[in-house]
């Protein structure tokens, strides 16, 4: 099965969304293989965004994820990168489509609730950036009733 790391960033804690967001990955039928509520050190954060260094907003994103904590979780199943894109939602809250977790529950790009890996690529290095430790290795007895 595909995994993906999906974030839920300060303003999603602080805002109680946390049940909300897991709650949409299960029902959707996806693992819960890892998670981790984290309060986030700058040299981390930096590592996490290096690609986004050169932006001129690094500095302001690295504030904000150091502001708060965050919860750290892979999720897998089928297709679960590019399916777990379409339950966030678009960048910008306002060109999200309703029915996404950022369509319905943000307003502000600056306060989009929610990170999750862009390609299969992000979510490994990702996933070995957040959880050294690994993660669990387990299928739910509902694996037949969700997939053929």
């Amino acid at each position: 099965m595909e995994q993906t790391f999906i974030m839920i960033k300060p303003d999603g804690v602080q805002r109680g969304l946390v049940g909300e967001i897991i709650s949409r990955f299960e029902k959707k039928g996806f693992y819960l293989k890892g998670l981790k509520m984290v309060s986030v050190e700058r040299s981390f954060a930096e590592k996490h965004y290096a690609d986004l260094s050169a932006k001129p907003f690094f500095a302001g994103l690295v504030e904000y994820i150091i502001s708060g904590p965050v919860v750290a979780m892979v999720w897998a199943g089928k297709n679960i990168v590019v399916t777990g894109r379409k339950i966030i939602g678009a960048t910008n809250p306002a060109d999200s489509a309703p029915g996404t977790i950022r369509g319905d529950l943000a307003i502000e790009i600056g306060r989009n609730v929610i990170h999750g890996s862009d390609s299969i690529e992000s979510a490994s290095k990702e996933i070995a950036l957040w959880f050294p430790e690994g993660v669990a290795e387990w299928q739910s007895n509902l694996h037949p009733w969700i997939y053929e």
